[in-house]
């Protein structure tokens, strides 16, 4: 792999270190690149901290669906039909592949996979923190599916013109395949929903529980932000948290309605003046807490991740000397 300035800097014969690239025009390069709209590629030239900012960002996506398969994952022996097991399996695999695209694009900005794993599970780097909470019941499931999914499409769907070629375009499949999880978790609400007593209260009982979290998906309001503004000047970002939430809310409620549940927010009204809802006051204090690693499932996740990690090195190291062989193999015969 190469860094963006190793890349150039070799090309010109210069010392390739990546804090030795100076050059003005350069930036003005990039600058007029961002302007137009187009996209920057790995080998083209950029600010370090429009990298970093990259790293950062695409890495904890990453890492947020790979955590994200572990509160579905425990419901895969446990539900009610052979249909709904295949169709869990089938989601819980996808996040496993969506994880892997963004470790890739991550990858074109020189950071290894090994490096990102291991900030992961040294507590270095974060993931979203919806995945923190258990999941008590087969209604969990759905939920996730409708509001968390419903949450993450809102949040991907503007990174399909990121300005970062991969990453935009590993968001391209992502975002399909995440409209299948919020269909197929709307659906087994709906089958609930037309149930039992029970099973009605158990669907409302997780709506409960997960609407806020669901609201804190889309992060800290606006003036909170701390790295909004460089995001949305480098074309990464393209629509604020608080309009991104906004318009999941806006889209949402009519959902809930459809299906016959409430959520649980009191202040919850229509607008006409706006045009929208307005919410009540969501508990940041929560949310930090939860980001900080003191939510209901942050040990345990970390912990299921960090000893899959260990588990697995065996595979890794098969693979790599299988690699290995094929490569000597293949160099023997020429």
């Amino acid at each position: 792999m190469y860094t963006q300035a190793m890349d150039i800097a070799a090309a010109r014969g210069e010392d390739p270190a990546p804090g030795q690239v100076t050059d003005a025009g350069y930036q003005a390069e990039f600058d007029a690149k961002i302007d137009r709209g187009d996209f920057i590629e790995p080998k083209d030239w950029m600010p370090e901290a429009y990298r970093r900012t990259l790293v950062r960002q695409i890495s904890q996506h990453a890492h947020s669906e790979i955590v994200g398969m572990l509160p579905e994952g425990n419901w895969i022996g446990r539900a009610p039909t052979l249909e709904r097991k295949a169709i869990l399996l089938a989601k819980v695999q996808d996040e496993g592949g969506h994880g892997l695209y963004l470790y890739a694009a991550a990858e074109t900005l020189g950071v290894s996979r090994d490096t990102l794993v291991e900030a992961l599970h040294a507590g270095r780097a974060k993931y979203s923190s919806i995945f923190n909470y258990p999941t008590l019941t087969w209604a969990d499931v759905g939920v996730i599916g409708w509001l968390v999914d419903g949450a993450a499409i809102m949040n991907q769907i503007p990174l399909c013109r990121c300005s970062y070629g991969p990453y935009a375009r590993a968001m391209i499949r992502v975002c399909r395949e995440e409209s299948f999880h919020q269909r197929q978790g709307y659906d087994l609400l709906l089958a609930m929903m037309s149930g039992t007593a029970a099973q009605r209260d158990m669907v409302q009982d997780a709506v409960n529980r997960w609407w806020w979290p669901a609201l804190m998906m889309f992060g800290p309001h606006d003036a909170q932000s701390l790295n909004s503004g460089d995001s949305t000047r480098w074309g990464i970002k393209r629509i604020t948290n608080d309009e991104l939430r906004q318009k999941f809310v806006d889209a949402t409620i009519p959902q809930a309605k459809l299906l016959g549940v409430t959520v649980p927010d009191p202040d919850l009204r229509w607008n006409e003046a706006r045009g929208a809802h307005d919410v009540g006051a969501i508990d940041w204090d929560e949310f930090w807490s939860v980001v900080n690693g003191n939510g209901p499932c942050n040990q345990e996740r970390l912990a299921a991740r960090i000893r899959a990690w260990e588990e697995g090195a065996w595979v890794r190291e098969a693979a790599m000397a299988h690699a290995a062989k094929s490569e000597a193999r293949a160099a023997g015969g020429r």
